[in-house]
Formats: structure tokens, C-alpha cells, sequence
């Protein structure tokens, strides 16, 4: 019996753009990162947000939290379908099913 790897992603924020005059958060720019025991794959998106009723002061915001909007911007099946792009990735990294190479240069 073999231990499977378990994938563990990681979305972070790599950068936001804002207006000055309010600190309202328009754009957001998020990196998606698979890793198991031995292979990562990445991922990097972008996503623009509608003006809410009520905003949060820019100095309030936290990773976490424009995270939870990115996901939520994007819909859960979106993320599902980022999600198993790069489990794709790393599956084939696992077990390639393409090479290249010579037969007689073994």
C-alpha cells in the first residue's frame, strides 16, 4: 500500500489597486500555490470588484479577507476548477504521460 500525497493550496494576494481618495479596492491580483510532498504547481489571476454600500478603510484590510472576496467574485466553481487544474499539474508531474528523448541513445 502507497500513502497517497495530499495537495494543500495556498491563495494569497500579491497585490491590490485602490483608489486614493476613499481606499477603495477595484482590482485584486491573487496567486494560487499546489504543493504535495514533492511537486507544486501555480497559478496567478486577477479580478475587479463592484463599489460596496459600505467600505472597510484600506488599513483594515487583511489577506484572509480579500481572499474570502476573490473567492467569492470568482464563484465556487471557479475556484473548484483552479483547484483541479493544478492538481492536473501536479499529477502530471507525478506520472508524466508524455517524454521525449531517442530510443538508440539509452
Amino acid at each position: 500500500m502507497t500513502a497517497k500525497n495530499t495537495t494543500v493550496f495556498t491563495w494569497k494576494i500579491s497585490q491590490l489597486e485602490r483608489e486614493t481618495q476613499d481606499g477603495f479596492v477595484y482590482t485584486a491580483h491573487y496567486t494560487v500555490d499546489a504543493k504535495d510532498d514533492t511537486y507544486s504547481a501555480g497559478a496567478y489571476g486577477s479580478i475587479g470588484f463592484e463599489r460596496p454600500d459600505a467600505l472597510i478603510p484600506f488599513a483594515g484590510l487583511t489577506e484572509d479577507l480579500v481572499v474570502e472576496w476573490v473567492k467569492a467574485a470568482l464563484t465556487e466553481e471557479k475556484v473548484a476548477d483552479v483547484e483541479a487544474a493544478l492538481q492536473s499539474q501536479i499529477d502530471e508531474q507525478r506520472a508524466p504521460s508524455k517524454a521525449a528523448g531517442l530510443p538508440w541513445n539509452n
